[in-house]
C-alpha cells in the first residue's frame, strides 16, 4: 500500500495544541474548556514571556526566510535546494499493515 508523503507532512504541521493522549489527562482538559478553568494561552503575559518580546520575535521570524533568499547568490540557493530535496526523501515512511 502506498501512501503519499504529503499526507505525513501535513499532519504534523498542526497549529492547535496537541490534546494528551492519557484518558484521564484528556477529561481533564475537556472538564476545564468547558468550566472556563484553562491555562492562559502561549505567548500571553501570565506565562512569563514580555509580549512585546514574542510580537518582535514573530516579525524576525516572518522576515528571516525572505531576507536569507535575497542575501544568497542562486548558486548556493540551488545548492541549499538540493541538499534539502535529498535529506527530506532520504526519510523512509513508516507504513502500518492491516
Amino acid at each position: 500500500m502506498h501512501l503519499s508523503r504529503n499526507r505525513y507532512i501535513l499532519a504534523g504541521m498542526a497549529k492547535t495544541p496537541k490534546r494528551p493522549r492519557d484518558p484521564n489527562q484528556l477529561a481533564k482538559l475537556i472538564t476545564d474548556l468547558a468550566t472556563g478553568e484553562a491555562g492562559e494561552t502561549p505567548g500571553s503575559p501570565a506565562n512569563g514571556k514580555n509580549p512585546a518580546a514574542v510580537a518582535l520575535g514573530r516579525l524576525g521570524g516572518l522576515k528571516g526566510g525572505k531576507a536569507r533568499s535575497e542575501a544568497m547568490t542562486p548558486e548556493r540557493r540551488k545548492e541549499v535546494a538540493k541538499l534539502a530535496a535529498k535529506k527530506r526523501w532520504s526519510k523512509q515512511l513508516i507504513v502500518k499493515k492491516n
